[in-house]
């Protein structure tokens, strides 16, 4: 199922924090702009957990999300290059 719009703003926002959590309001205000954010300071928070069902995002106890990262295979030497998220197109496909 590929992501509509919404889902695409948050995405993008979120994958300019990388592996750190962010907040659901500060989401909000970066991922639709100033007119949206003025008119429904909340509209993310059900996208977010859509995409939280949806298996894309992640989020910690305080209820910050970010973009959920690859899974590591075990027993596969790998290259560390930190806390990664995968390529857009892997999302595109959940």
């Amino acid at each position: 199922m590929a992501m509509d719009s919404d889902e695409r703003k948050i995405f993008d926002c979120l994958k300019t924090w990388g592996a750190d959590f962010v907040n659901a309001k500060e989401v909000c205000r970066r991922a639709g702009g100033k007119r949206r954010y003025a008119e429904d300071n909340d509209w993310a928070k059900p996208i977010l957990q859509r995409m939280k069902e949806r298996n894309i995002l992640e989020s910690d106890a305080l209820g910050r999300y970010r973009i959920k990262p690859v899974p590591k295979k075990i027993g596969v030497e790998v290259e560390n290059k930190g806390d990664q998220t995968a390529p857009d197109e892997h999302y595109e496909q959940l």
